[in-house]
């Protein structure tokens, strides 16, 4: 069949009209894949770290973010080698890491910090990412500007060694501290190429904060972003994405804007469903609902 001009144009017409209708499918790609915090299953890690490994991918994810890594007991019971192994065995990659850096905080002390990129570099990590510290850290306005001074040296240290350094929110972040908070003071001192946000979007809301507002205040800030929905019933309990109250379509469809690259599923708590249940659930609303 000849294809005339004109009909080049209306095929090329009908196909950008099908993009319009459908933005999030054409930018299905921007992200690197949906990923699951490990938390979720803190329960049932140190059971059996092999058989829920083998369970995260049998639910449809295809990255992993780590938590509570040490030098001692590594990744429940697996050298970081033996657990990077066992991540590429199913496919999956591990994209950032949960690592509690008080002791750098606190001394200055360099090594547990040392330990955990020695552990994300074995990983293929890029970020190694702050789940919170210690409250009596930030008492004074003035101790939040020193924490996110000290952030900004252990990040230099981190690029070093080709990672990035990232601040996972919960909500005590908002609470007022000398006329300002410590999340706007990590935002405002830290150094944007150096410091990666990782937004916890159910915490930001739980805190009455605005997700797409603060991706408008501070755009391309948030690299990656924890997803779980809000249970309608208690606020203070998880439910699986799209079940909840928190509005995902409409604050995910700012990813562009917010620099987002990781989107990670995160269940606090599992209320009569089982956890594979829940976190395959969850995978699925967001690769055929969200797109992503």
């Amino acid at each position: 069949m000849t294809t005339t001009r004109r009909t080049f144009l209306a095929q090329a017409g009908m196909a950008a009209a099908g993009i319009m209708l459908a933005p999030k499918l054409a930018s299905a790609k921007s992200a690197n894949g949906v990923g699951l915090q490990l938390y979720s299953l803190r329960d049932q890690l140190p059971k059996d770290v092999k058989g829920v490994i083998a369970e995260v991918a049998k639910a449809g994810y295809k990255e992993v973010e780590t938590f509570g890594y040490s030098k001692q007991g590594g990744f429940w019971g697996l050298s970081a080698q033996e657990f990077a192994a066992l991540l590429k065995k199913h496919g999956l990659k591990s994209p950032s890491g949960h690592y509690g850096i008080d002791e750098y905080f606190g001394t200055g002390k360099m090594d547990e910090l040392n330990s955990y990129i020695e552990a994300a570099k074995i990983l293929g990590q890029t970020y190694i990412v702050i789940p919170g510290l210690n409250h009596d850290f930030i008492k004074t306005a003035e101790d939040c500007k020193s924490i996110a001074e000290k952030m900004n040296k252990a990040a230099a240290i981190c690029k070093q060694h080709g990672l990035k350094l990232g601040y996972h929110n919960h909500n005590f972040e908002w609470q007022d501290v000398g006329g300002t908070t410590f999340y706007d003071t990590v935002l405002k001192y830290t150094d944007p190429k150096l410091v990666a946000m990782e937004m916890d979007i159910y915490w930001v809301v739980r805190a009455g904060q605005d997700p797409i507002q603060i991706f408008k205040k501070h755009p391309g800030r948030f690299a990656l972003v924890h997803v779980k929905d809000m249970d309608k019933g208690n606020h203070e309990l998880n439910t699986e994405i799209g079940s909840g109250g928190i509005d995902y379509k409409t604050i995910l469809g700012q990813a562009k804007l917010a620099g987002i690259k990781h989107y990670i599923v995160e269940q606090e708590n599992f209320t009569n469903i089982d956890p594979y249940v829940s976190i395959a659930k969850s995978a699925t609303y967001l690769k055929t609902k969200l797109y992503l």
